[in-house]
């Protein structure tokens, strides 16, 4: 074989930008969800 190995760069090799959204809302959801049993916690009355 005499094919060289394409060197390509991580945002060409994945074809495009990666945002760093999914932690903000990774972040968010978690605090939400936490803060939702929180209160559960506090006013559920059995």
């Amino acid at each position: 074989m005499t094919e060289e190995d394409p060197h390509l760069s991580k945002t060409e090799a994945r074809a495009g930008a990666t945002p760093h959204m999914t932690r903000v809302i990774l972040a968010f959801s978690l605090i939400l969800i936490v803060g939702i049993f929180v209160l559960l916690y506090l006013f559920w009355k059995n």
